[in-house]
């Protein structure tokens, strides 16, 4: 029994060893490029919360992690075969649900973590401010990397490029597709540009479509990646991330939480 993840612990050492803080996982499944398996961000989510996570119970955080959600909102890639969709509206219930579960057990310190781009869930931290007794936090783990991402990769990632492909050979190489040659069966994952130069620059935004965007569903090339990319990756989480959940473990819950 690993006591840091839910799934794997007993009633019997729950009820003698509370905890302090729930790392909620949230993934997606959809496809990611022609190499990687469509459970990419659930892996994600999972492996980077299972290693957080034991890290922070190794250094002395009573934090558990809950089962990660595996679908997430896709409603740019509705033309791609088997992109699960839930809207964000239903993403929202379901985490507000889940919310409420685990502060209903005591536990008033809750971080998201998320893997999915797709899942926007700063808008559900708004709406449950002063309508939920826990504080919560989000980690989207691709911005935690930043400020390492440049000494790490070499390419810009947007999804199933060079930083999620080093992680999967980092983490379950056997899910990763090659050619004969060893080359990864993958495309260069280079995306299309829209007729608006405002968008191509950033200054206005829209829902990309997915299968307008992009050849084979990648964008931003792979071909650079490794596992030890993948592992450094990893190390900087652990030591950002890793480290909040000690602090927001050890931490008071008082008037000023948290302040």
């Amino acid at each position: 029994m690993r006591p840091w993840i839910l799934s794997e612990t007993t009633y019997a050492y729950t009820k003698e060893n509370p905890y302090e803080t729930a790392v909620l996982p949230l993934g997606a499944t959809e496809p990611h490029n022609l190499h990687l398996p469509y459970g990419t961000d659930h892996f994600e989510a999972t492996i980077i919360g299972e290693t957080i996570c034991e890290a922070a119970h190794r250094d002395g955080a009573r934090v558990v992690l809950l089962p990660t959600i595996p679908y997430g909102t896709e409603t740019n890639m509705r033309e791609l075969p088997l992109a699960l969709n839930l809207d964000p509206t239903t993403l929202f219930r379901v985490v507000t649900d889940l919310v409420e579960s685990v502060t209903q057990s005591g536990i008033r310190k809750i971080l998201l973590l998320n893997a999915h781009g797709g899942n926007e869930m700063k808008p559900l931290l708004r709406e449950l401010a002063g309508k939920t007794t826990a504080q919560l936090f989000l980690c989207n783990f691709f911005h935690a990397i930043r400020g390492a991402y440049d000494t790490i990769f070499d390419c810009p990632e947007d999804h199933a490029g060079e930083m999620e492909t080093s992680f999967m050979l980092a983490f379950r190489p056997d899910l990763v597709d090659h050619n004969e040659d060893g080359t990864l069966a993958a495309d260069e994952g280079a995306v299309a540009s829209t007729r608006f130069a405002a968008v191509n620059a950033g200054w206005v935004s829209i829902t990309r479509p997915w299968h307008l965007l992009t050849t084979n569903t990648g964008s931003g090339n792979p071909h650079a990646a490794t596992a030890e990319k993948g592992r450094q990756m990893m190390d900087v989480l652990v030591q950002r991330v890793g480290h909040f959940l000690v602090e927001l473990s050890h931490s008071q819950l008082d008037d000023r939480f948290p302040f």
